[in-house]
């Protein structure tokens, strides 16, 4: 029975991805209680990264925070999987009149050179982030002192009966859990090193990792 649960979980979350990925930006408002583009945002400072440098967001999803990258003044490229979530972000950006720097492509085998990017970003990843194979590729293409920043959960901290029911929600679809295995000794093993960081919000709590490709590196 627990089995067929977890398996219901995926396929809820594959839909959410794919078929139903023009619901994305509702549902994500809804089970935040309106807080999950703050959340996105607050990993942009983290980046520590200044007007004209490049960054490559990782599951660009419906394309909210390439708006908010190129606002900020950064070449923003972004990669995903889903063909829908990349039509609905090159739709959102061109409406916008914004560059739609996208690709579709797996974390896995990122298509870009050697030290393209002078930071990584993610929000809110499935655990792709974290595979070894993610991790080296990341390494890749990062140029040394740059960094991977990861939103990695957002945290409903209020009293109010709709903060607890959502947390609980959270938990029971295996949101509030520890990844499969400890972060960061694959972030490490990755040669990256690795820092946990909590930003403080009214109401909540946003939980980010950032690696950092370290400058004193000898190429093989």
């Amino acid at each position: 029975m627990l089995a067929l649960w977890w398996h219901l979980i995926r396929f809820g979350f594959r839909l959410l991805y794919n078929e139903l990925a023009w619901t994305y930006d509702w549902v994500s408002s809804v089970v935040s209680l309106g807080q999950w583009r703050r959340w996105q945002r607050a990993g942009i400072p983290h980046l520590d990264l200044e007007p004209g440098q490049s960054v490559l967001e990782l599951a660009h999803g419906t394309g909210n925070m390439q708006i908010d990258l190129l606002a900020a003044g950064f070449h923003s490229v972004g990669l995903d999987l889903s063909p829908n979530m990349g039509g609905l972000a090159r739709r959102k950006l061109r409406r916008l009149d914004l560059p739609a720097d996208l690709v579709r492509g797996t974390a896995f085998r990122l298509p870009f050179g050697s030290r393209s990017f002078d930071a990584v970003f993610s929000t809110f990843p499935t655990d792709f982030f974290i595979q070894p194979e993610t991790l080296s590729e990341v390494r890749r293409v990062l140029r040394p002192g740059g960094c991977f920043v990861v939103v990695t959960n957002g945290l409903l901290t209020g009293r109010q009966v709709s903060a607890r029911a959502l947390e609980w929600l959270y938990r029971v679809t295996g949101q509030r859990g520890p990844w499969p295995d400890e972060p960061q000794q694959r972030i490490e093993n990755a040669g990256l090193t690795y820092q946990y960081r909590i930003e403080e919000l009214a109401h909540s709590q946003v939980l980010m990792i950032v690696a950092t490709r370290p400058f004193d590196e000898i190429e093989s």
